[in-house]
């Protein structure tokens, strides 16, 4: 890819999320990077440009429309990596994740959802390992700090032992109109998702000699956890579990359980009256076109209310039974600033370090690994291990 005309092209420059992490890159490049915005709107492009600052008045902008399969050809073969925030992906998303897979250029993007992972993966997983494309989904706070701890977590206890790891999500934060559409359309899709689920894992099949499996738990106090604790069926448990299935570091046996904390018990049953009401009404048409318009894309967050935003993620583990191993991973906004900070590193990551030689469809923990946590941790999101 030596003659690639870039290095990174942000496509869904224009968006929330988008333009977050044009900023990003606009105070992180380093020295002699090629990179360029690319969306459908070359004057929203232009406004992007003008907000990143002096000595980038010359960065080049490209017409590309998810619904124009040349232009996303075009801007595949244009760069080495492609960074996308443009959602809901289910509806926005294969044709960029083709074109990648065709001209082997590595993919990232910053999705939750699980239907589109899988049918990618069915779609265009052989394609891409045979190109050399790595096309690397949910480089965001889906799924980084739960693949990326966990992996960091395995690292600190034994080789070759049996591992049991159960991560607890806290967080304090606002959402933009694009993550909201992506859940009502995460809530809508169930039944056709679990089909597709069950499709990709017939295809992977199972590690050779080893056993990886989820435990879904239960609603329970915890004190480590810091609150009523209950099970969290993001995509986040299954981006682990295949980083398991791939790496034999993992140990012979591996679990692992999702959680989020949610406060006192109380909270725990509002919040699940909540969400079983909006699983019920995101299965019918009308009254999920009513939900999807409660907040519209490109909406999100002030500056300030990003600032008092943070997540914390706890893992307690064992290997072989033995003592617990606790460790945490902790930044500021989860959903944007550390958000655009993980799809933005993870780019340069592919683009610039000494990675391991894989391609295809590929988890955050086994395209980029510990060389992903070097850069994080220099950009201030911290992975330690806690006293007992």
């Amino acid at each position: 890819m030596a003659d690639r005309r870039f290095d990174i092209v942000v496509f869904g420059a224009t968006g929330f999320t988008g333009a977050l992490t044009a900023e990003y890159l606009a105070r992180n490049a380093p020295d002699g990077m090629r990179w360029a915005l690319a969306g459908r709107n070359m004057d929203k492009l232009a406004e992007v440009r003008a907000r990143l600052g002096d000595g980038l008045e010359e960065l080049p902008l490209l017409r590309a429309d998810s619904g124009d399969a040349a232009s996303m050809r075009e801007v595949a073969e244009a760069t080495k990596v492609v960074v996308t925030t443009v959602g809901p992906y289910i509806r926005y998303g294969e044709p960029l994740v083709a074109a990648c897979a065709a001209a082997g250029t590595d993919y990232v993007d910053l999705t939750g959802e699980p239907e589109f992972v899988d049918r990618m993966y069915l779609n265009h997983h052989d394609r891409a390992e045979r190109s050399g494309a790595r096309i690397v989904h949910s480089c965001g706070f889906d799924s980084i700090p739960y693949d990326l701890g966990v992996q960091y977590t395995v690292e600190q206890l034994p080789e070759g032992a049996p591992i049991s790891v159960d991560g607890f999500m806290r967080t304090k934060a606002s959402f933009s109109g694009g993550t909201y559409q992506s859940a009502i359309e995460i809530l809508g899709g169930l039944r056709s998702g679990a089909k597709v689920a069950r499709d990709r894992r017939a295809r992977e099949g199972d590690p050779a000699g080893r056993r990886v499996r989820g435990v879904s738990g239960r609603p329970h106090p915890d004190e480590f956890a810091g609150g009523w604790v209950a099970p969290f069926p993001t995509i986040d448990p299954a981006t682990v579990l295949r980083s398991a299935r791939a790496l034999d570091r993992y140990g012979p046996d591996f679990t692992y359980s999702h959680y989020a904390v949610v406060g006192p018990l109380p909270m725990l049953v509002g919040l699940s009256a909540a969400a079983g009401m909006a699983v019920v009404l995101a299965q019918v048409s009308p009254t999920r076109d009513l939900l999807l318009k409660l907040k519209s894309s490109g909406e999100g967050p002030s500056a300030q209310e990003r600032a008092k935003s943070w997540f914390q993620v706890r893992f307690a583990a064992r290997a072989n039974g033995d003592a617990e191993l606790r460790t945490q991973v902790s930044g500021g906004d989860p959903g944007y600033g550390e958000t655009s900070k993980m799809l933005a590193e993870s780019a340069l990551c592919l683009a610039y370090d000494d990675l391991p030689e894989r391609a295809g469809q590929l988890t955050p923990a086994v395209a980029m690994g510990p060389a992903l946590r070097r850069r994080l941790v220099a950009a201030g999101i911290e992975f330690k291990v806690l006293d007992a």
